[in-house]
Protein backbone atom coordinates (compact mmCIF):
# COMPACT_ATOMS: atom_id res chain seq x y z
CA UNK A 1 0.00 0.00 0.00
CA UNK A 2 2.81 2.41 0.85
CA UNK A 3 4.28 1.68 -2.57
CA UNK A 4 1.06 2.69 -4.36
CA UNK A 5 0.59 5.84 -2.25
CA UNK A 6 4.21 6.80 -2.84
CA UNK A 7 3.89 6.39 -6.61
CA UNK A 8 0.76 8.54 -6.54
CA UNK A 9 2.44 11.29 -4.48
CA UNK A 10 5.49 11.29 -6.78
CA UNK A 11 3.17 11.66 -9.78
CA UNK A 12 1.57 14.75 -8.17
CA UNK A 13 4.84 16.65 -8.35
CA UNK A 14 4.99 16.39 -12.14
CA UNK A 15 7.86 18.48 -13.53
CA UNK A 16 9.63 18.61 -10.18
CA UNK A 17 10.62 15.00 -10.76
CA UNK A 18 12.59 16.13 -13.84
CA UNK A 19 15.38 17.83 -11.85
CA UNK A 20 17.72 16.36 -9.28
CA UNK A 21 16.88 19.02 -6.69
CA UNK A 22 13.18 18.44 -7.39
CA UNK A 23 13.59 14.72 -6.85
CA UNK A 24 15.29 15.30 -3.49
CA UNK A 25 12.55 17.79 -2.52
CA UNK A 26 9.90 15.18 -3.34
CA UNK A 27 11.69 12.56 -1.25
CA UNK A 28 12.12 14.99 1.65
CA UNK A 29 8.45 16.02 1.61
CA UNK A 30 7.24 12.42 1.41
CA UNK A 31 9.45 11.53 4.38
CA UNK A 32 7.78 14.23 6.48
CA UNK A 33 4.23 13.04 5.77
CA UNK A 34 2.32 10.81 8.19
CA UNK A 35 1.70 7.26 6.96
CA UNK A 36 4.38 7.47 4.24
CA UNK A 37 7.28 8.81 6.33
CA UNK A 38 10.81 7.57 5.68
CA UNK A 39 9.48 4.31 4.21
CA UNK A 40 7.67 6.11 1.42
CA UNK A 41 10.59 8.49 0.95
CA UNK A 42 13.03 5.65 0.36
CA UNK A 43 10.66 3.89 -2.01
CA UNK A 44 10.26 7.19 -3.90
CA UNK A 45 14.01 7.77 -4.03
CA UNK A 46 14.51 4.30 -5.44
CA UNK A 47 11.76 4.90 -8.03
CA UNK A 48 13.36 8.23 -8.94
CA UNK A 49 16.81 6.63 -9.31
CA UNK A 50 18.49 8.67 -6.56
CA UNK A 51 21.67 7.51 -4.84
CA UNK A 52 21.05 5.28 -1.85
CA UNK A 53 23.01 6.99 0.95
CA UNK A 54 22.10 10.58 0.07
CA UNK A 55 18.49 9.47 -0.04
CA UNK A 56 18.79 7.76 3.33
CA UNK A 57 20.11 10.95 4.95
CA UNK A 58 17.42 13.15 3.35
CA UNK A 59 14.67 10.71 4.33
CA UNK A 60 16.01 10.43 7.88
CA UNK A 61 16.06 14.21 8.33
CA UNK A 62 12.61 14.55 6.78
CA UNK A 63 11.17 11.88 9.06
CA UNK A 64 12.70 13.17 12.30
CA UNK A 65 11.78 16.81 11.70
CA UNK A 66 8.16 16.45 12.92
CA UNK A 67 9.08 14.34 15.99
CA UNK A 68 9.78 17.18 18.49
CA UNK A 69 6.66 19.03 17.35
CA UNK A 70 4.56 15.91 17.96
CA UNK A 71 6.12 15.08 21.33
CA UNK A 72 6.03 18.59 22.76
CA UNK A 73 3.14 20.13 20.88
CA UNK A 74 0.43 17.58 20.15
CA UNK A 75 -1.25 17.54 23.58
CA UNK A 76 -1.68 21.35 23.81
CA UNK A 77 -2.78 21.45 20.17
CA UNK A 78 -5.32 18.66 20.68
CA UNK A 79 -6.72 20.41 23.78
CA UNK A 80 -7.36 23.54 21.70
CA UNK A 81 -8.72 21.66 18.67
CA UNK A 82 -10.95 19.22 20.57
CA UNK A 83 -13.88 21.66 20.75
CA UNK A 84 -13.74 22.78 17.12
CA UNK A 85 -16.57 21.06 15.23
CA UNK A 86 -14.94 19.24 12.28
CA UNK A 87 -11.40 19.30 13.65
CA UNK A 88 -12.58 17.82 16.95
CA UNK A 89 -13.66 14.70 15.08
CA UNK A 90 -10.18 14.43 13.57
CA UNK A 91 -8.61 14.79 17.04
CA UNK A 92 -10.89 12.01 18.33
CA UNK A 93 -9.92 9.81 15.37
CA UNK A 94 -6.19 10.36 16.07
CA UNK A 95 -6.65 9.58 19.75
CA UNK A 96 -8.62 6.42 18.96
CA UNK A 97 -5.94 5.29 16.51
CA UNK A 98 -3.28 5.84 19.16
CA UNK A 99 -5.36 3.93 21.73
CA UNK A 100 -5.55 0.88 19.45
CA UNK A 101 -1.76 0.81 19.14
CA UNK A 102 -0.78 1.90 22.67
CA UNK A 103 -0.55 -1.63 24.12
CA UNK A 104 2.43 -2.29 21.81
CA UNK A 105 4.33 0.55 23.48
CA UNK A 106 2.84 0.72 26.96
CA UNK A 107 4.26 -2.56 28.31
CA UNK A 108 7.84 -2.12 27.06
CA UNK A 109 7.92 1.71 27.37
CA UNK A 110 10.90 3.14 25.48
CA UNK A 111 12.07 -0.17 24.03
CA UNK A 112 8.51 -0.68 22.82
CA UNK A 113 8.53 2.80 21.28
CA UNK A 114 11.88 2.08 19.59
CA UNK A 115 10.55 -1.19 18.14
CA UNK A 116 7.21 0.35 17.16
CA UNK A 117 8.95 3.11 15.21
CA UNK A 118 11.81 0.91 13.98
CA UNK A 119 9.97 -2.08 12.54
CA UNK A 120 8.38 -0.86 9.31
CA UNK A 121 4.93 -2.43 9.42
CA UNK A 122 1.63 -0.83 8.38
CA UNK A 123 0.33 1.50 11.07
CA UNK A 124 3.67 1.97 12.77
CA UNK A 125 6.23 4.75 12.47
CA UNK A 126 7.47 7.94 14.09
CA UNK A 127 4.24 9.90 13.74
CA UNK A 128 2.04 7.27 15.42
CA UNK A 129 4.72 6.25 17.92
CA UNK A 130 5.29 9.83 19.07
CA UNK A 131 1.56 10.49 19.20
CA UNK A 132 1.15 7.49 21.49
CA UNK A 133 4.15 8.53 23.61
CA UNK A 134 2.70 12.02 24.00
CA UNK A 135 -0.78 10.75 24.88
CA UNK A 136 0.75 8.35 27.44
CA UNK A 137 2.72 11.28 28.90
CA UNK A 138 6.01 9.41 28.48
CA UNK A 139 9.21 11.34 29.13
CA UNK A 140 9.76 13.54 26.08
CA UNK A 141 13.56 13.31 25.92
CA UNK A 142 13.59 9.53 26.28
CA UNK A 143 10.80 9.26 23.72
CA UNK A 144 12.76 11.48 21.34
CA UNK A 145 15.85 9.29 21.69
CA UNK A 146 13.86 6.04 21.26
CA UNK A 147 12.11 7.49 18.19
CA UNK A 148 15.37 8.66 16.59
CA UNK A 149 16.87 5.21 17.04
CA UNK A 150 13.68 3.67 15.65
CA UNK A 151 13.81 5.88 12.56
CA UNK A 152 17.47 4.88 12.06
CA UNK A 153 16.53 1.21 12.23
CA UNK A 154 13.45 1.57 10.00
CA UNK A 155 15.59 3.49 7.52
CA UNK A 156 18.20 0.74 7.32
CA UNK A 157 15.54 -1.94 6.88
CA UNK A 158 13.75 0.06 4.19
CA UNK A 159 17.04 0.91 2.50
CA UNK A 160 17.71 -2.80 2.10
CA UNK A 161 14.21 -3.43 0.79
CA UNK A 162 13.82 -0.32 -1.41
CA UNK A 163 17.11 -0.64 -3.20
CA UNK A 164 16.90 -4.41 -3.60
CA UNK A 165 20.00 -5.18 -1.58
CA UNK A 166 18.13 -7.76 0.47
CA UNK A 167 17.13 -9.60 -2.70
CA UNK A 168 20.76 -9.71 -3.84
CA UNK A 169 21.98 -10.98 -0.45
CA UNK A 170 19.40 -13.80 -0.36
CA UNK A 171 19.91 -14.84 -3.99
Amino acid sequence: MTDKITKFVVSLFGTWAGTEIGKYAIVFIISMLPILELRGGLIASSLLGLPMWKSYIICFVGNILPIPFILWGINPLFRKMRNVFVIGKFVSWCEKKAQTKKKQIEDLKYIGLFLFVGIPLPGTGAWTGCLIAALLNMDKKKSLFASLLGVLMAGLIMLLLSYGILGRVIA
